[in-house]
């Protein structure tokens, strides 16, 4: 049995994670030996307890090849934690996946990620925010992370989306039973787009205590999460809960008082967590290095060196603001553009070092 072939098998028992994996791998030295050894041996190891070793002892190498079959019938790859592709921030979590199964790319851009949750039964103020948010995060080059649920997830995915950029879908079952069904088509459009990625065995169900597994890699690929709308009890705080567990940022966005939406953001930004009204709020939170990457990531895409393609909009401003500092409110009424896509664009060209701001809301050309 191949050391591949070991850790899809142990990644079959959710009880083991890699946590127990590595005091597994100090005593037996292989993962092969693990699946060799006898239950005995296996309870002498501490946090292996009878059930995982009886567990252990009954795989059949046929159940590895059946999952590796399919895997290959629904064209996904099987990335370890040994690989090198396995996702750098991910890898950093206390107890990360041993296994991922993957239908489309992950990449070294994804170390940029910004992961975007929220309620199912999200209102249409939710929806929008969330789309508007993953449309103006991912056009200045992060990654956009989600469950792939209905509402608040669907509506961050099809954001990245809708700017052509990438984003990644968690789900919370095994590729053979995709959920929801009604996200299988989109499903299909991010992994062209970006990934969809699943620790679970192809053939595992939706169960619900799947989702708190799921919930910690979604926060574990980003640099920090945005909550968009949650219930007192939504998962989308269970997610918030692991990104402070491993030290990544949570932002919240406020809501009504008298809204049951709004109930777990508000309670978020009461205990902390940053409240958000645009991406700028996000993005101040990360440091110098990280924005001039992503700067020099968002040129490279383009293939234009040190030019870069602005739309329509993008050209109005920049050729708008002069060497001379021209206030905020000037260019909202000379150009007719709304203050939050000014905000978006100002945002965009700053990050470019085309433009930069003064004290008092001025904006200025940077020379050549």
């Amino acid at each position: 049995m191949t050391r591949l072939k070991a850790l899809i098998g142990l990644n079959m028992f959710c009880d083991i994670g890699s946590a127990r994996l590595k005091k597994l791998l100090e005593f037996f030295g292989k993962p092969e030996n693990i699946l060799k050894a006898p239950c005995e041996k296996l309870m002498g190891v501490s946090g292996i307890g009878k059930e995982i070793a009886r567990k252990v002892t009954s795989l059949k190498e046929e159940d590895i090849d059946e999952d590796m079959d399919l895997a290959k019938k629904y064209n996904l790859k099987i990335i370890t934690i040994d690989d090198e592709e396995y996702p750098e921030n991910l890898k950093q979590i206390y107890d990360p996946p041993i296994v991922l199964y993957v239908k489309g790319e992950l990449t070294g851009q994804d170390k940029f990620s910004i992961a975007i949750v929220g309620s199912r039964r999200a209102s249409f103020y939710g929806l929008s925010c969330a789309e508007k948010f993953a449309s103006d995060l991912s056009g200045l080059g992060f990654t956009i992370v989600s469950g792939l649920a209905r509402g608040i997830d669907t509506s961050a995915h099809k954001g990245a989306l809708k700017q052509g950029r990438r984003t990644i879908a968690v789900i919370g079952s095994g590729f053979r039973h995709l959920y929801p069904q009604e996200n299988k088509k989109l499903a299909e459009e991010i992994s062209r787009c970006g990934a969809v990625i699943s620790e679970f065995p192809i053939n595992a169900k939706p169960l619900a205590q799947n989702f708190p597994r799921r919930n910690r890699v979604i926060s574990g690929l980003s640099l920090g999460v945005l909550v968009v709308e949650a219930a007192r009890n939504s998962g989308a705080l269970i997610t918030a809960d692991c990104a402070l567990e491993q030290g990544r940022e949570v932002f919240a966005l406020p809501g009504k008082i008298d809204s049951g939406n709004s109930f777990g953001t508000n309670g978020l930004i009461k205990q902390g967590a940053k409240l958000v009204s645009c991406a700028d709020d996000i993005i101040e939170e990360f440091n110098i290095p990280i924005t001039t990457e992503l700067n020099k990531r968002e040129i490279r895409d383009t293939g234009l060196d040190n030019r870069v393609c602005l739309s329509g909009n993008e050209s109005l401003l920049y050729n708008f603001i002069s060497d001379q500092p021209v206030l905020l409110d000037e260019i909202a009424q000379d150009t007719s553009i709304s203050i939050p896509e000014i905000s978006r664009i100002l945002l965009k060209l700053e990050m470019h070092k085309l433009i930069r701001q003064l004290p008092g809301k001025q904006f200025i050309k940077t020379p050549a």
